[in-house]
């Protein structure tokens, strides 16, 4: 029992949120893995991930009633639900544009902020303020506790409107993010419900899933009292969950592992030796012209759409041709390009030439530059101006 004629709730909304919530952390971890962190849009997408994840976990605590448990985490999701839609927008416009400055980054992330800041004398209130904040968002009408809350009532002002500024804020970046989406389809000319390129299709889905979670929302909020249909939108948010971890899944290399005792990785490819040095040479000629490989971002889908081959053929040519995975020529460029500027440019950094050579941390540079030279990027330095 939470109080007295309360019990815990625990029903098929309740197991739906959780295990959305749970899945959201466990994909992120994903994201945030060593290999696919140097990927700038990785880093975003997980963090999209964990804000939906936090915003979950309240709801799922409030509607339970488990919340009375941890009532310090009363409304703490409220800033993470003002975060989401500024990381859609950079997400969208890091797969669309390539890397993604920290200034821009920084500048969206002004609303969450300044939203914490206000909220901090609420986060800081006591234990039975809490508690009748919660009652009367999902339980209006029963009784409350005596308290004081402790601040002056003017700073939590602004607060009171949090929904309004999610839906404003979801609403704006989804229009940015639109706007950016369609920009892409032209440059690519490629039919918006049938997109074949994988980048596409991860931004079409991404803004379309923010979109019909956001419209959900309005009459939600609408037609229940206070945070009373919540659990409504959350379940919703694991659906989405659900979808992104099926895309993971789907589009992961784990499900087409060759059996040990096939002879060719491509068994039945019928691209043949000449079409394949066709490919490495047009890779060779853009890799040296256009330099791609220092938008982080970058990736074989890319690669094949600039030098207007198929996917599948541009793999087979690296791997059978090359002798390595996409990933192992792309950091053998990156490593490159930075040992000359670890020697051209002593003056710079080289958390700035990792940035530059399209590494996000110096932690990924340093694995990557030492697995191709057998030196750490200071090492390499330090030895050639000796």
């Amino acid at each position: 029992m939470i109080t007295s004629g309360m019990a815990y709730r625990m029903d098929v909304f309740a197991v739906f949120m959780l295990l959305g919530l749970v899945q959201a952390v466990f994909i992120s971890f994903f994201f945030f893995s060593a290999q696919n962190r140097v990927r700038q849009p990785n880093v975003l997408f997980g963090a999209l991930l964990l804000a939906i994840a936090g915003c979950l976990l309240e709801i799922f605590l409030m509607y339970t009633g488990y919340i009375v448990h941890v009532l310090h985490l009363v409304d703490f999701s409220e800033p993470l639900a003002l975060l989401i839609g500024p990381l859609l927008y950079l997400l969208t416009r890091s797969l669309a544009e390539g890397q993604v400055g920290k200034k821009p980054m920084l500048l969206h992330m002004v609303l969450p902020f300044a939203y914490t800041l206000l909220l901090i004398p609420f986060l800081a209130a006591n234990a039975d303020f809490k508690y009748n904040s919660w009652i009367e968002a999902y339980h209006p009408g029963m009784p409350l506790r005596e308290t004081e809350p402790g601040y002056d009532p003017r700073w939590f002002a602004p607060t009171d409107w949090h929904t309004e500024l999610v839906l404003i804020s979801l609403g704006v970046y989804i229009i940015l993010s639109v706007m950016i989406i369609v920009k892409s389809f032209r440059k690519k000319k490629e039919s918006f419900w049938k997109a074949q390129s994988l980048t596409l299709k991860t931004m079409r889905n991404g803004v379309l899933h923010i979109a019909a979670f956001t419209l959900l929302m309005i009459p939600v909020k609408l037609l229940n009292k206070n945070d009373t249909g919540d659990h409504y939108f959350a379940a919703f948010g694991s659906l989405m969950i659900y979808a992104t971890s099926f895309s993971v899944m789907r589009n992961s290399g784990f499900f087409r592992q060759p059996a040990l005792n096939e002879p060719v990785k491509y068994k039945t490819s019928t691209l043949s030796q000449a079409d394949q040095q066709k490919i490495i040479s047009k890779i060779e000629h853009l890799m040296a012209g256009q330099k791609p490989y220092l938008n982080s971002s970058f990736s074989l889908p890319e690669l094949a759409d600039q030098i207007n081959e198929p996917v599948h053929n541009v793999s087979q040519a690296i791997n059978d041709g090359l002798g390595k995975n996409f990933f192992e020529l792309i950091a053998c460029y990156r490593v490159e390009e930075a040992k000359r500027l670890l020697i051209e440019n002593l003056h710079i950094k080289i958390e700035e030439i990792a940035e530059q050579v399209g590494y996000s941390s110096k932690s990924s540079f340093n694995t990557a530059f030492k697995k191709n030279t057998g030196y750490t990027p200071s090492e390499y330095r330090a030895m050639k101006i000796a």
